[in-house]
């Protein structure tokens, strides 16, 4: 039952708050994974919803060398809550640049 305070601002102890946006997803997957690194990261190459939040992979250049074909790259698997908050993340793998997969 919804006390007449909830109703006011539209919403009841048991609603969950507003996932964000796929897009917006991406962008918080990857500021916040620069931040904890210290690098930049280059590209999520996934992103979907889960029951709590969103999980992203995420590629990053961990050393760079010249030419660039030869940097050293690495996937982390980026955990996010509904808001879009970093809980958690690993590095899955890591791999030569210039490398594909099989």
């Amino acid at each position: 039952m919804a006390t007449e305070e909830n109703t006011e601002r539209g919403k009841s102890h048991d609603e969950r708050p507003e996932r964000i946006s796929a897009p917006t997803a991406m962008r918080h997957a990857t500021g916040q994974l620069a931040q904890m690194l210290q690098c930049e990261p280059a590209s999520v190459s996934a992103l979907k919803p889960t029951d709590d939040g969103w999980l992203a992979n995420v590629e990053v250049v961990e050393i760079e060398r010249v030419p660039d074909t030869a940097s050293v790259m690495a996937s982390y698997r980026v955990h996010l809550d509904e808001q879009g908050q970093l809980v958690r993340y690993e590095r899955t793998r890591r791999y030569g640049r210039g490398q594909i997969d099989r």
